[in-house]
């Protein structure tokens, strides 16, 4: 009996062991396969913000350049994602194109049909077998950042060892997965998958939508599909497994970019909709014919044992699927464009609030060459408003028209709210930690244009108040009374004179802020003297009104708050004419990020 206890008691203690054995190389696998995961997906987007940093200048050029027809917009969107490694950042950069006027949708689409081939690339790159080197070049990176100087060796640097980290993390995935291919229950679900091409579209679908990355879940494709099957030489799922899945992977992505797309601009939704129509499109037409087109890659690929070519060959088809996809859709262009605005069409054009910014996106802070060109395109519109509003200030300085005063209240409540925006996204942009050395002295040359345009559109906004209100002033010395009085009429005549002129003066210096051809340093300060000299001629006016009767003393202090308010707007302009003579020009900004 006693025996019998003890034998019972040592196999209910292995069976236990066994089973925790069990459980802990389940949860080694998952946690090994999550974080080889994350390793992959830290090291490509750390990849990709580098080679924007990098190389994100030239790169917008070459598609503000090559789109001109959806051809040269295609090999552009291609070129751009093959470098930067991203077809988000070179959608972005579309969609951001889009939203500044600078680009119509045709050529935003043909741009997002090039990307789809330039985004295989990723998939090109993960087919190299490269373990025996993964230190090494995470090594190398690391010394390149760790010694250089240079903000763009360090970029450099930076790829290098975020490459490494990209191929890391497929390794730890490949070493992972090996146990999943003796296991009968997957292999079991897996043959299915292989079995039920509609299966594997879905499989992929989610396992994007899961990752939010296609190029991770194409990467684990890669892996999982380089991995034995029973006999030890064919892949656990083969080539014409791995299509569907791979389709699934290309609809998966489309969805997340629908998705991003929500709350943005509706030209930003039909070219998240073209991406969409397009992957799903190319799933309907290749689902049919798995099988052929596994046979054709099979031809065109490298020869060899399944397992050890298998990863290539998804990369292929992934190239393959997205150029014929391609070669279909440029010459439909059109017709996508009228696919995508009959399913989100225009609908009631609404009035457009002035306090919303016309060109910032804050979805392209991200994107610092799209993003700063928004940002001076924005500040050319504020200075047009405030300029606007100088100019209303002038010509109804002597209406008395008292209800105009809130006219200008509201004037510069709105120019304050767009200025603070500008101000939040120049910010935001700062701490998003994106931009070069050159970007970030931009920006900060922009907030200093922005501080003086914002104290113009305030101190304008207080002559024009107090200039149209009454004024409680004592009826004489001997009395308590008060008395409701305004300026006189030549009080009104004098400081319009001098509105006029600093009207004039920031309608010259705004020329050469805007234009770097225009050079009109030497006409501000013969003007600026000018409004000086008027600015005491104005105040003796005053004094000889009041010993005239003309103009009550009690009016002398507000009378010559607004003359200094006045010779604070041309304080400004200066500041703003010097600032163009050190360079910040809007033009020249534009030309740089072009």
């Amino acid at each position: 009996m006693f025996e019998r206890n003890c034998r019972r008691q040592v196999l209910q203690k292995t069976n236990e062991g066994e089973w925790e054995n069990i459980m802990n190389e389940k949860l080694q696998i998952i946690f090994g396969l999550l974080g080889g995961l994350a390793v992959f997906i830290y090291g490509m987007n750390m990849m990709s913000e580098c080679l924007q940093k990098a190389a994100g200048e030239k790169m917008k050029k070459i598609l503000s350049l090559l789109t001109r027809n959806p051809v040269m917009g295609a090999l552009a969107g291609m070129l751009v994602t093959a470098v930067l490694q991203s077809s988000s950042a070179t959608t972005v950069m579309a969609i951001g194109f889009v939203s500044a006027g600078l680009m119509t949708l045709p050529q935003a689409i043909s741009i997002i049909f090039g990307a789809n081939i330039g985004t295989t690339m990723t998939a090109q790159l993960i087919a190299f077998k490269l373990s025996d080197y993964i230190y090494a070049i995470i090594f190398i990176g690391f010394i390149v950042y760790f010694i250089s100087k240079s903000e763009r060796v360090k970029n450099i640097g930076m790829t290098i060892f975020a490459f490494g980290l990209l191929f890391l993390g497929i390794e730890t995935m490949g070493t992972v997965m090996k146990p999943l291919a003796s296991s009968p229950v997957f292999t079991e679900l897996i043959g299915k998958v292989a079995d039920i091409p509609i299966l594997g579209v879905a499989v992929g679908a989610l396992m994007t939508l899961v990752v939010q990355s296609s190029s991770a879940t194409i990467a684990v494709l890669q892996n999982f599909a380089a991995q034995p099957g029973a006999d030890g030489v064919t892949s656990i799922i083969g080539l014409a497994g791995a299509i569907p899945i791979l389709f699934g992977d290309n609809i998966g992505t489309t969805i997340t970019a629908l998705l991003a797309s929500i709350g943005q601009p509706k030209d930003a939704k039909r070219t998240a909709l073209a991406h969409c129509i397009f992957n799903i499109s190319g799933c309907f037409l290749f689902i049919w014919f798995v099988k052929p087109l596994a046979a054709f890659i099979q031809y065109i690929s490298p020869k060899g044992p399944e397992i050890e070519v298998i990863s290539r060959q998804i990369a292929n088809t992934h190239t393959f699927f997205n150029l014929v996809m391609t070669l279909i859709w440029v010459p439909l262009v059109g017709v996508m464009v009228k696919i995508v605005m009959r399913l989100i069409p225009d609908g009631e054009v609404k009035e457009v609030n002035a306090v919303q910014p016309k060109f910032l996106d804050n979805k392209l802070i991200s994107q610092p060459t799209v993003a700063l060109q928004l940002a001076v395109r924005e500040l050319m519109n504020c200075g047009e408003q405030v300029g606007a509003m100088l100019k209303k200030a002038a010509e109804k300085i002597d209406s008395g028209d008292g209800a105009s005063v809130e006219e200008f209240v509201k004037s510069r409540e709105v120019t304050a709210e767009l200025t603070g925006k500008i101000t939040d996204y120049l910010a935001e942009m700062a701490a998003a930690g994106v931009m070069t050395e050159q970007q970030a002295a931009r920006a900060a040359e922009l907030q200093y244009v922005l501080i003086d345009i914002d104290r113009i559109s305030e101190l304008t906004k207080n002559v024009a108040v107090s200039m149209q209100t009454e004024k409680l002033v004592k009826k004489d010395k001997k009395s308590a009374k008060e008395e409701r009085v305004q300026f006189s009429q030549e009080a009104s005549k004098d400081i319009q004179k001098s509105m006029e002129l600093v009207s004039e003066m920031y309608n010259m210096v705004m020329k050469m802020v805007n234009n770097e051809e225009a050079n009109e340093a030497e006409n501000l300060v013969k003007m600026k003297e000018k409004i000086r000299k008027m600015d005491g001629d104005i105040r003796k006016g005053h004094i000889k009104r009041v010993h005239k009767g003309k103009c009550k003393a009690g009016l002398t202090a507000a009378f010559n708050e607004i003359l200094h308010n006045v010779e604070r707007i041309g304080n400004s302009c200066v500041n703003l004419a010097d600032a163009a003579e050190d360079g910040v020009r809007f033009s020249t900004f534009l030309r740089e990020m072009e």
